[in-house]
């Protein structure tokens, strides 16, 4: 059974991208906890999983080329950044400069370009905004999984949403 797709109005989906782009700005420096905590860059909970530092790319890569798309209006088949960096500076580094970047390209796109359907690898033809919403989504979910993995490798479990074992909430 298909499912149909709501119509929104360009100014709603101006509304909602400026919302998801804000979600994304938020996640950005808890991202970059969870990935700077990484001391084992070769740690992987089983011999299927990615490595620390492949899991650290692959949000930080996957954020940027996310972002990027949805300015580009085009989620193209290929993987962008198929080079990752060799240490967990490097992929902050990068991460630092670019998804700021992409940001500010998504941020740029009028209402109407917002509102428009666009491909999804074949899968969905959404109004483009919706996509910012999964990015979000997808990053967050591959934090959970490294964070999930600090511990086991030795590291200090940074606060996330509030306080962890090893960096208690404070209140200020």
């Amino acid at each position: 059974m298909a499912t149909s797709v709501p119509s929104y109005t360009p100014e709603t989906a101006k509304v909602v991208a400026d919302l998801g782009v804000q979600a994304m700005e938020f996640e950005f420096p808890v991202n970059k906890k969870v990935i700077e905590a990484v001391t084992n860059p070769n740690f992987r909970l089983d011999p299927k999983s990615r490595t620390a530092l492949e899991q650290a790319w692959h949000i930080a890569s996957a954020d940027v080329q996310f972002m990027e798309n949805i300015a580009d209006m085009n989620f193209p088949m290929e993987e962008t950044y198929k080079e990752m960096p060799k240490t967990i500076a490097d992929i902050l580094a990068w991460y630092d400069t670019k998804l700021p970047q992409a940001l500010a390209r998504v941020k740029a796109l009028t209402p109407e370009q917002l509102s428009t359907p666009v491909d999804f690898y074949g899968v969905w033809k959404y109004p483009l905004f919706r996509y910012i919403d999964f990015a979000v989504r997808h990053s967050v979910h591959h934090r959970g999984y490294l964070a999930a993995s600090l511990r086991s490798m030795g590291s200090k479990v940074p606060s996330i949403f509030g306080g962890s074992a090893d960096e208690p909430f404070e209140m200020k």
